[in-house]
């Protein structure tokens, strides 16, 4: 089943953020490649919280990478730069500034059917949201770093933890709104709220090269450097349906659809 098929051939964005007309696939993945995510499930787009309209946040992950990759030329080496292949780390791995974002959920939409149908989810779901963030902005924290389901030096994804500021719960409940409806609607995955882990991916293996991604890195280094790094607070601004593994002219995901968040 060609999971590109209906929307390589449309236009699903209900406003391109990136000037274009059509999205582009990324580079790394080709049409009619299923994507499976835990289960079996197939997952085709997901819903994002986008990070990437902050250049402040940007520059910083930018400086991040390239203090660790030893492109900062003007900054004093780090000393672990000379071990960096056996420490399993290649440039690949770093997320690009450009999609930066937040997921709150997983969404398998095989056709345009499906994508209009979410469309109408998000729309109908918008006071319900309102109510959940009590009509306020909501702002987030991202301080230090931590990697997921495993020990610092066998490590797969390397992230940013989330803090609400404030530590309301709105923005939690306000996920949990979300989730219920697209799972109500049999397009989320199983247990799409256990999964909830909101975090900022800054490196991950899965963008390596085929021969080495299921390969694990040492990330204990990069943890003593950069644990207590301080990345900023960021305004939620809204929740769109990004498709995976498209991109438009801005390079973040393409968006078939978004709910603005109170500003």
């Amino acid at each position: 089943m060609d999971l590109f098929k209906d929307s390589s051939k449309q236009n699903l964005s209900l406003g391109n953020r990136g000037g274009s007309s059509t999205a582009h696939p990324s580079p790394h993945v080709s049409k009619g490649k299923q994507i499976v995510q835990g289960y079996g499930e197939v997952f085709t787009h997901f819903i994002s919280f986008p990070l990437a309209i902050y250049t402040e946040l940007k520059e910083k992950v930018e400086t991040f990478r390239n203090s660790i990759l030893g492109d900062n030329k003007d900054k004093k080496p780090l000393k672990f730069q000379s071990t960096l292949d056996e420490m399993g780390i290649e440039k690949r791995m770093f997320i690009s500034p450009n999609s930066l974002h937040l997921t709150v959920v997983m969404l398998r939409l095989v056709n345009k059917e499906a994508v209009d149908a979410a469309q109408d989810i998000l729309k109908s779901i918008s006071a319900s949201v309102m109510h959940a963030l009590d009509n306020r902005p909501v702002f987030i924290r991202l301080k230090g770093l931590n990697c997921m389901n495993g020990s610092l030096d066998k490590t797969r994804v390397l992230y940013a933890p989330v803090e609400e500021v404030g530590d309301e719960g709105r923005l939690l409940r306000a996920c949990h709104t979300i989730i219920d409806a697209f799972a109500n609607a049999e397009f989320a995955g199983r247990d799409a709220k256990l999964h909830l882990k909101l975090h900022v991916t800054l490196m991950n293996t899965t963008y390596r090269r085929a021969e080495r991604k299921l390969n694990t890195f040492d990330a204990r280094e990069i943890h003593k450097e950069f644990g207590k790094k301080d990345w900023g607070e960021y305004l939620i601004r809204e929740a769109q349906i990004s498709k995976r593994f498209w991109y438009d002219a801005d390079g973040y995901f393409h968006c078939c659809g978004s709910l603005p968040f109170p500003h």
